[in-house]
């Protein structure tokens, strides 16, 4: 049986934060996700009261979080299945609505009339609010079928019976924008700021645009629905974000000079009236002048960005997929990854990268999964599409996630809301010196998956503060003060539970450099936690040629694999790109069934006692353990000296961008 404590931890910080002040509840610390929800169990009022200002599409939302049906129109139904009843007594308010629905508006009772007319009903019964449908009215039948596409286009079946005749559907889904489409006409935004402002600027502007203009057009949709339904369209409990006049791009448009103003006032509007928007979008400042130039280049250039998304039609009847905008979305970040260079790899992995790190872990629904150096978010995304794609539903995954940068969690935020995932958390600020993921009492939270891909070798990570952390998170050693990287590992290892599993992308340097870091691989080998080292190809990463390796770390090793460490040197099979190598789909599923068989593969990979490992120094270098030379044959003298003397030629005019690469690893000054 569902409690009010199931639903309330389903609840984001925020809004318990709200229900708190709302309901004057006293809380120690409400800073404190577990200390508001300690609070509420205890002293709020039951959960049918404390949710009823919630909408209904939230509402459905908490349903399908705890595994609840989310069928139904009233909103008395959904707050009874949330309160730990079946919701039998707000189902006979809902009448027969699955093979006639009743229209009074989205959790209000319909209308009394009576007479057999087309599209009237009758009260049938003697139970209070039940009806008898005589016939849909053609409003109803267009209302019907917008209100199916758009729980469609969330994640949510249609309700049986109803909707369009089959011939309309067929014309109502031509004309609509497909993936490339949409991709080409969102790119196409980065021309008009080319030459005009620097590339790496691009992205904010862009990405608070079609953010601004999905909600915009969403908000339009959802109101032409509300007002064929007889529903007030201004009433903000029927949107999942209410978009004040303002911030409505019909409004932003009759504008014609100080733009900068114009939407500098529609993004911080929105965030007033949307407190999960909260600080989403004031990072971008359309207004300025350093990045934007003077007035009239301004004036000029956001005229013409608003002139094409104008042209960009985002509202979900215009869409061919569902899940397209959010691709459409993750597609843009991965263009500015890529047109960012180094700096993209500060907000983006690469795709196949992901892949790899998340079928490693295979997440399942019913997980709590991590990404404490989230950047934008795809991660945690793949995460999702991954239990998907093996038939389990996303919506029952919880998702955390923390980013340092004000820029780059404001993408991730806008990312996961254009993915429909509403009720994840995502904090902003320092994971290593202030860690936010926190349970009740100040504890981190524990998870039963985390993934990340760090900062490769970070000066300055907060040893300082390391050596006091009141979280006990560096208890296998501190890793020295120019290079973060085993302090991000033991995070890691610090949220994970009993049974907790983590992938983390990592230098190779981590793997073999002796003092501190020396003593903290010991220790992390001698509890077992290693479970797999996987080399990776060169220049895979944006703006960075070091190969990597991804180190898979677990708690509770299956009983075959406890005092082993599976090698993995996959650093040969790549697909060579003119910029940067790009890991194929064979290759991940190579490595991921190489990882799953657990066993050896002739100069690929070789599983590895501790007991070896230790006797190598607690050496972790993948060719200490994996032979990849050819064995056999005799060698061609000739040919040799003649490949040596080639080498030597390019080992002078490669030794700089060697040189470069050491100083990235740590190495040099």
């Amino acid at each position: 049986m569902i409690t009010k404590r199931d639903v309330l931890e389903k609840l984001t910080r925020d809004e318990l934060a709200e229900l708190a002040e709302r309901h004057d509840v006293p809380v120690r610390d409400r800073r404190s996700r577990g200390a508001l929800v300690d609070g509420l169990e205890a002293h709020a009022p039951a959960v049918a009261a404390l949710l009823g200002g919630y909408s209904r599409d939230r509402l459905k939302e908490l349903c399908r979080a705890l595994g609840l049906e989310d069928g139904g129109r009233e909103k008395a139904l959904l707050l009874g299945r949330l309160g730990g009843g079946d919701g039998t007594q707000a189902e006979a308010a809902e009448g027969e609505e699955d093979e006639a629905p009743v229209r009074g508006g989205r959790g209000r009772a319909a209308p009394v009339v009576s007479g057999s007319a087309p599209g009237t009903f009758e009260r049938r019964g003697s139970a209070p609010g039940t009806f008898e449908r005589r016939g849909p009215t053609p409003t109803e039948v267009l209302a019907e079928s917008r209100a199916g596409r758009m729980r469609v286009a969330a994640g949510s079946a249609p309700a049986s019976g109803g909707g369009l005749p089959v011939e309309q559907l067929e014309l109502a889904v031509g004309g609509k924008l497909t993936p490339a489409e949409l991709q080409k006409k969102l790119w196409a935004a980065a021309d008009i700021l080319r030459g005009s402002i620097d590339s790496s600027d691009y992205k904010s502007y862009i990405f608070g645009l079609v953010f601004l203009k999905r909600l915009s057009d969403r908000f339009e949709e959802e109101c032409e629905v509300l007002r064929a339904e007889g529903v007030d369209p201004e009433d903000r409990d029927e949107h999942p974000f209410y978009v004040p006049k303002q911030a409505r791009w019909a409004e932003i448009r009759k504008k014609s000079e100080n733009l900068g103003e114009v939407l500098n006032k529609a993004c911080h509007a929105l965030e007033d009236e949307n407190r999960s928007l909260q600080g989403v979008l004031a990072g971008i400042d359309f207004n300025d002048e350093r990045r934007l130039g003077d007035a009239h280049n301004r004036e000029s250039v956001l005229d013409r960005l608003l002139k094409h998304f104008s042209g960009v039609n985002l509202r979900n009847d215009h869409l061919s997929e569902p899940d397209m905008l959010g691709n459409a979305y993750e597609y843009l970040i991965e263009k500015f990854a890529d047109d960012a260079g180094k700096k993209g790899g500060e907000f983006r992995t690469p795709e196949k990268v992901v892949d790899l790190v998340v079928a490693l872990l295979e997440p399942r629904e019913g997980m709590r999964i991590c990404d404490p150096t989230c950047g934008s978010g795809g991660m945690l995304l793949g995460c999702a599409q991954y239990v998907k794609a093996h038939g389990g539903n996303p919506v029952n995954l919880g998702l955390f996630g923390q980013e340092k940068n004000l820029g780059t969690w404001s993408i991730c935020k806008m990312n996961m809301l254009l993915h429909g995932r509403l009720s994840d958390r995502i904090e902003k600020g320092d994971t290593i010196r202030l860690p936010r993921l926190l349970q009740g009492e100040g504890k981190l939270m524990v998870f039963d998956r985390v993934l990340a891909n760090p900062p490769f070798s970070l000066d300055e990570w907060g040893r300082d503060m390391a050596e006091k952390d009141p979280f006990r998170r560096f208890g296998y050693g501190l890793a020295p003060k120019t290079k973060g990287d085993l302090a991000f590992l033991q995070h890691m290892v610090a949220t994970l539970n009993e049974k907790g599993k983590a992938g983390v992308v990592m230098p190779h340097g981590v793997l073999f450099r002796g003092g501190a870091e020396g003593e903290i691989r010991k220790r992390m080998l001698e509890e077992d936690l290693f479970e797999a080292v996987i080399g990776l190809p060169p220049n895979l990463f944006f703006g960075t040629g070091i190969p990597a390796a991804i180190l898979v770390l677990s708690k509770a090793k299956p009983a075959a694999r406890k005092g082993k460490v599976l090698f993995v040197d996959a650093s040969r099979e790549f697909q060579e790109g003119s910029a940067r190598n790009y890991l194929r789909d064979s290759d991940v599923e190579k490595i991921v069934q190489t990882f799953r068989e657990f066993a050896a593969v002739e100069r690929y990979a070789r599983v590895v006692e501790v007991k070896e490992i230790g006797a190598n120094d607690w050496n972790l270098s993948i060719s200490r353990y994996v032979e990849t030379a050819e064995k056999g044959g005799r060698t061609d003298l000739g040919a040799a000296i003649g490949r040596l003397r080639e080498a030597e030629r390019a080992r002078q005019a490669a030794m700089e961008k060697m040189n470069g690469f050491l100083k990235e690893l740590g190495y040099g000054g």
